[in-house]
């Protein structure tokens, strides 16, 4: 009896420890859920403060505009959409020239001077003469008429450099279809603002640009900074703008933005949309960063000093 009570005591002191060994597993692998939904329920949270922080940081690129003048994907012709703005006083503050110095100044958008085939062919050439250099930030210019060409974190003159290239570079077709396309753009400019055309003059810089989401790495590729090009020039009268490239499928940013004290307005670039301005500064503006793609544009600027004139481009 006695053997089989110590048997007994035995067994059920096993049995004791195989509950409390259950009971010990149990209690571990609750433990070892608590973690995990504790592991789960963080990244949940880590998930959804990324995706707010993510919506509002896009919201945010939009919460500054009050108005957009002309969206991608609508097509403003054969007119051009005007918007008409009080003059500033700056061309008080130059000499004044009948026909050409603006009396009635504003904004206005077209897609109806140059076609979206010429522009894809002047965006070939600005392609072509930017593989021959190019900034190291995200903003290279290329201006056939001076041949100032971006180079690392200087500028080179792409006749003078690469003067046995320049004949496999560029065409004679390229430069006639710059020239016809300057044309038409010096008469739409004319036409809207009352002008008359042979008092307006080609003026410097007139520039292809090129700007993609690389690091600034010198002041010339902080294009985003607010000015007024009657301000940075002097000789600047109007301001126009070809864009070659489409606004949200080539690159995203690089939004034109004019900065009014009552909102902002912003074109968005077509590839062929002419965007032109009187260039005092009730036409202070911006370029958005670009956050993704290439942007290509085409800034054609005119005067009516003749003393601030320049040619057109031509293959040396």
């Amino acid at each position: 009896m006695a053997l089989l009570r110590s048997r007994n005591a035995k067994g059920s002191n096993a049995s004791e420890i195989e509950k409390k060994i259950k009971r010990g597993n149990a209690l571990r692998q609750g433990s070892s859920w608590r973690g995990s939904r504790g592991l789960v329920a963080f990244l949940l949270v880590a998930l959804c403060v990324c995706a707010i922080s993510t919506w509002l940081y896009v919201t945010s690129l939009d919460s500054d505009i009050t108005e957009t003048l002309a969206r991608h994907g609508e097509l403003v012709s054969p007119q051009p959409r005007v918007y008409t703005v009080q003059c500033s006083e700056d061309y008080e503050n130059h000499k004044r020239y009948p026909g050409c110095t603006p009396q009635k100044c504003g904004r206005a958008v077209t897609d109806g001077v140059v076609t979206r085939e010429e522009a894809q062919v002047l965006r070939r050439l600005a392609e072509r003469g930017m593989m021959l250099a190019g900034s190291e930030g995200g903003a290279s210019i290329l201006d056939l008429h001076s041949g100032a060409l971006s180079m690392g974190k200087q500028f080179v003159n792409i006749y003078r450099y690469f003067q046995d290239q320049i004949s496999d570079v560029f065409t004679q077709e390229d430069f006639k279809l710059y020239r016809d396309v300057r044309g038409r753009i010096q008469a739409v400019i004319a036409e809207t603002f009352g002008l008359d055309p042979a008092l307006m003059y080609l003026t410097k810089p007139t520039f292809f640009s090129r700007i993609n989401s690389t690091a600034a790495k010198t002041q010339h590729d902080e294009y985003w900074h607010p000015h007024v090009d009657k301000v940075t020039y002097g000789s600047f009268d109007y301001t126009s703008l070809l864009y070659l490239s489409d606004y949200g499928s080539d690159f995203t940013g690089g939004r034109f933005v004019f900065m009014d004290q009552n909102g902002n307005r912003t074109v968005e670039p077509r590839a062929g949309r002419v965007s032109f301005f009187s260039s005092g500064s009730e036409n202070l503006h911006r370029v958005e960063k670009v956050t993704s793609g290439t942007r290509y544009a085409i800034t054609v600027s005119f005067t009516c000093d003749s003393e601030h004139a320049i040619s057109d481009p031509a293959l040396p």
